[in-house]
């Protein structure tokens, strides 16, 4: 890295799908490390789609790349996208919507366009973005998000601490201050079981998000009431 050499690096078995290889087996704070090294860009795709085209992406780029990729399989959903295109450093819009913006990477893409579903049915419209770039994290993506919608969830299969959800909150309080709820692993080692069951068990899946979608909107409402009474006192 500190040549700035034409490396790449694949993670794999990341986060809880290492599974029943257990605590021993599981990284929850890759993507942190590997964002602190200066020059180091870090993708970290959704599906066999977007994991494709982040390969050629990243042997394409000069300099340093760490790719993460998840051990359990994932429903394909950047094919639903007609205009798709994968470019580092720039999210990919999956859902549009106004009330709050979901921020997902990797496997927690589905679960976020899950819990999007789930919440329309409440006549919530949530925003939807694949961020597979987790360094250079796109800025403008962020900032308009949180600009249009006012609150954003981050969610990742990963330590909350350093990854996307610390990645998201840093441009938003310098640029855009709205309430960030982050959704990932908390300051805790893994444990052994299925993946599914582990995903479940630190409620990273589409449940967990639509219960964190709605407090933060609340959070969000009592903060603009607040704003209003400043304003008109």
């Amino acid at each position: 890295a500190y040549p700035h050499l034409n490396v790449k690096i694949h993670g794999t078995n990341a986060g809880l799908t290492a599974a029943k290889d257990g605590a021993t087996h599981q990284m929850f704070e890759d993507l942190s490390l590997m964002r602190e090294i200066p020059g180091m860009t870090v993708l970290y795709p959704c599906d066999a789609n977007e994991t494709r085209e982040a390969v050629a992406a990243m042997l394409a780029h000069e300099g340093p790349v760490y790719l993460r990729t998840d051990h359990t399989p994932a429903e394909v959903v950047t094919n639903r996208i007609p205009s798709y295109h994968f470019e580092i450093g720039k999210a990919v819009t999956l859902r549009e919507g106004e009330d709050v913006t979901i921020i997902a990477t990797g496997l927690m893409v589905q679960q976020a366009l899950l819990a999007a579903l789930a919440l329309a049915e409440e006549s919530i419209r949530a925003r939807v973005l694949d961020m597979h770039t987790i360094k250079p994290l796109d800025r403008e993506a962020v900032i308009r998000a949180a600009r249009e919608t006012g609150a954003i969830v981050t969610v990742e299969e990963h330590s909350i601490n350093g990854g996307l959800g610390g990645a998201v909150a840093e441009v938003v309080v310098e640029n855009c201050p709205v309430p960030v709820k982050r959704i990932g692993m908390q300051d805790v080692f893994g444990r052994s079981g299925a993946a599914q069951e582990l995903l479940d068990f630190y409620g990273l899946n589409a449940e967990h998000i639509v219960c964190a979608v709605k407090k933060i909107i609340e959070k969000k409402q009592k903060c603009e009431a607040a704003v209003f009474r400043a304003e008109t006192a």
